[in-house]
């Protein structure tokens, strides 16, 4: 059970927020490259509580930017792109990717205007197809090369999820939460004719920190018993999946704002043989969480996952709650949550920043023990 002061700390995700001044320190990916072409080069983003929009300049670059120019507030979404500039459509203010203020058609040479107004503005960076986003103090950490997307002797596919009516803790949450599988997953796999049979199966937890996050394992017993690799919550809302071979996939939840959440996922199978596949852009597949009706169809594990999140409501009341021994992965995430963010505060790196161009490697995951 927390407060709701407590609460509120670990789910607000604004500008100047303790919530989201730890997250701000992460890259967070804000959109796919297919989104933008010279015929649409524009995409309205919304994160961290903040409307932006991301461009692809004329020379294939990736930059994000505050939507509401700083003259009279219009809509940059409708801007002109300008090389790697982006111009206002009501006045012609012509902004530079770092959001300094190139041009005023329309106010004198010598005005000092354009020196003291700034657009934030923020890095992008793009990999595997994905477009990262930095949108904290610099200089930006360097982005992580997780396994799953620096590996080159496969095959990538990435999906993009229907924006979540929930906070992001709720979705990071479940990640340490593992006995939500046997009824949410299996029995509704059994329900919908998905799986041959249910049965109850006793499961022994296991959660540890690591250099990354929290690894959790699940020792599963009775008939049929089997032990899990694990899979390790990556600090502070990813989550990287194994089976202990073959394929592995990351998950990430990008908080909108206080009240949405973003998924983005990218999936990477092993060629068999080892040998180089991947390319730079990988297939991209929008999945659908609905049915036609507006509710959850639940015949998928990310269906039946977001029907969990979103009923809890916009932001779950924590004071409610009456937590057993089977959410001791959840307490242990929302103390890790708490630590990370009073260190922010301190004016240190939270866990899992990477400033050393040395330790700048493929980042893979071992869950043996």
């Amino acid at each position: 059970m927390l407060t709701a002061e407590e609460n509120q700390l670990l789910t607000q995700v604004g500008p100047g927020t303790p919530g989201g001044e730890l997250l701000r320190r992460y890259w967070q990916p804000v959109g796919v490259v297919p989104e933008l072409t010279a015929e649409h080069p524009t995409k309205r983003v919304r994160v961290l509580g903040e409307d932006l929009v991301l461009y692809m300049g004329e020379d294939g670059s990736y930059h994000l930017i505050a939507e509401q120019c700083a003259h009279r507030g219009a809509s940059l979404y409708y801007g002109f792109v300008e090389g790697c500039n982006l111009r206002c459509p009501y006045h012609g203010w012509v902004y530079d990717p770092n959001g300094r203020i190139l041009e005023q058609p329309f106010e004198p040479a010598e005005s000092m205007m354009k020196h003291v107004v700034h657009q934030a503005a923020y890095p992008v960076q793009q990999m595997r197809g994905l477009l990262f986003a930095y949108l904290g103090p610099l200089p930006a950490p360097i982005l992580p090369r997780w396994d799953v997307i620096a590996r080159e002797d496969g095959t990538h596919k990435i999906e993009v999820h229907p924006v979540l009516a929930c906070n992001w803790v709720q979705v990071q949450e479940t990640n340490v939460d593992p006995t939500h599988n046997t009824y949410l997953h299996y029995l509704w796999g059994y329900k919908l004719g998905m799986r041959k049979d249910f049965r109850f199966q006793p499961i022994e937890l296991d959660f540890e920190l690591c250099e990354w996050g929290i690894l959790k394992r699940r020792n599963f017993g009775g008939e049929g018993a089997y032990k899990e690799e694990g899979h390790p919550a990556v600090f502070p809302n990813m989550l990287r999946h194994s089976s202990g071979h073959g394929p592995i996939d990351f998950f990430w939840r990008v908080p909108a704002d206080d009240t949405h959440t973003l998924t983005y996922w990218l999936g990477f199978n092993p060629s068999p043989d080892g040998s180089i596949q991947a390319v730079e852009m990988p297939p991209v597949e929008y999945i659908e969480l609905k049915d036609d009706e507006g509710y959850f169809h639940m015949r998928s594990f990310p269906s039946q996952d977001s029907m969990a999140w979103e009923t809890q409501g916009p932001i779950r009341d924590r004071s409610l709650e009456h937590l057993g021994v089977g959410d001791k992965g959840v307490v242990m995430f929302r103390q890790l949550l708490k630590q990370q963010i009073d260190l922010v505060r301190e004016g240190g790196d939270p866990m899992g920043i990477i400033r050393d161009l040395a330790q700048d490697r493929l980042i893979s995951f071992s869950a043996s023990k």
